[in-house]
């Protein structure tokens, strides 16, 4: 994956004198100790990562850990004390002012947790207002900002003013300002926290779907588990302004690294946050459709199995047969079409495991996990579902 953001050794201080209580912390003090002998405030702490292109990055930490004032590090709207900050190669560190205007108009973007929306401005007028700034032409800004609109499911909105909106509506309204820049880097700090749960989670599945079309370099703070586990592509955990762990949902879950994380993740619900394809496995046998009956059932007896997937040359899912229909196939001499099944359950990789409980519970078979073009990729056998995953 190309590497668009890097961060090194990353410090930010606050206080009179911040380089030389920067001595003390390398020299081992604490957050703490420096902050009753100096009076001064740790609020990162020699961290490092990278991001990807396309990548959700998720920062994750309780109120006090770091996550907020990191996140305006990568803005420049906290000056760092030490450390690096590469974008595409540009240590931004070292911008001047105008190079730092250019950087925030043209490259990044930010939605806060409370909106930030002009009460005064219509939804259009707040979506395309980063242009106006820009100058961009009164007919050309309208029409990004509709089709921005258009992107976060507003487009018949544009004319309200953000005091006729749902918080939902409104933060949405918040998300297409920022995307209307067409920036490649978006920072979103806590942005669903002042939501009610269920309009969260709809956020939540939305800011996904515009992922999946835009795919923006987005890096994510939250002090939820269960929502940064569900959106992140990696996750960053910080505590005391330092990075504990960064790694993908599934390797936090797997392999926490300290006490801390394994209390942090203790009470997380795994089927909200795990996909299909984390828990599914290859099939330990398939029937192929340029096969007979006779090899279908050698590979059922030789895995142990009484069913079977049938694919075509291309691995694509064409149904499932049972041993009892294919002995019957062998004694009346017929091809392996004339006796597959359909009823059987598929799924997509990307489907939350808490959504295959129903089928689950109902299936005779393993439920087939496929892709757009319906090639078989695994299959999730019901134990791994209903025996709460581990």
């Amino acid at each position: 994956m190309t590497e668009r953001i890097k961060v090194e050794n990353l410090y930010k201080i606050f206080g009179k004198n911040p380089k030389s209580v920067l001595k003390k912390l390398k020299q081992g003090m604490t957050k703490d100790e420096i902050l009753q002998k100096t009076g001064h405030a740790v609020g990162v702490n020699n961290v490092s990562f990278n991001v990807h292109e396309g990548e959700i990055f998720v920062i994750m930490g309780l109120s006090g850990s770091g996550k907020s004032t990191l996140i305006r590090c990568l803005n420049l709207l906290h000056k760092p004390t030490a450390g690096n900050i590469f974008v595409d190669g540009d240590n931004i560190v070292t911008y001047d002012k105008q190079q730092l205007r250019k950087f925030r108009q043209e490259k990044i973007a930010m939605v806060f947790q409370h909106f930030g929306l002009f009460s005064h401005r219509t939804v259009l007028e707040n979506v395309e207002y980063g242009l106006e700034i820009k100058n961009v032409p009164r007919e050309e800004r309208r029409k990004i900002a509709k089709q921005t609109l258009a992107t976060v499911g507003l487009e018949s909105w544009g004319d309200n003013m953000p005091h006729q909106l749902s918080g939902g509506m409104q933060q949405r309204v918040g998300l297409a300002r920022a995307l209307a820049n067409d920036p490649d880097i978006l920072l979103m700090d806590e942005p669903f926290s002042a939501l009610d749960p269920l309009i969260r989670r709809e956020m939540q599945l939305e800011l996904l779907d515009i992922q999946s079309k835009l795919k923006k370099i987005i890096i994510f703070i939250t002090h939820d588990v269960n929502e940064a586990f569900k959106i992140g592509d990696r996750v960053a955990v910080m505590k005391d302004g330092k990075i504990v762990q960064v790694g993908t949902p599934e390797e936090i879950l797997t392999n926490p690294t300290n006490e801390y994380i394994k209390d942090f993740i203790k009470d997380i619900d795994r089927s909200k946050i795990l996909q299909a394809k984390h828990v599914m496995i290859k099939p330990l046998a398939l029937a192929s459709l340029k096969n007979g009956p006779k090899v279908a059932m050698k590979e059922m007896e030789e895995n142990g199995i009484s069913s079977l997937f049938v694919v075509d040359k291309d691995r694509k899912l064409q149904g499932i047969i049972t041993i009892d229909d294919t002995v019957k196939a062998i004694k009346e001499n017929k091809p392996l079409k004339d006796i597959m099944k359909q009823d059987y359950s598929t799924t997509s990789p990307e489907t939350y495991v808490q959504d295959l409980i129903p089928k689950a519970s109902e299936a005779k078979y393993p439920i087939a996990v496929v892709d757009d073009t319906n090639k078989l990729l695994g299959v999730v056998v019901r134990v791994s579902v209903l025996s709460g995953l581990i």
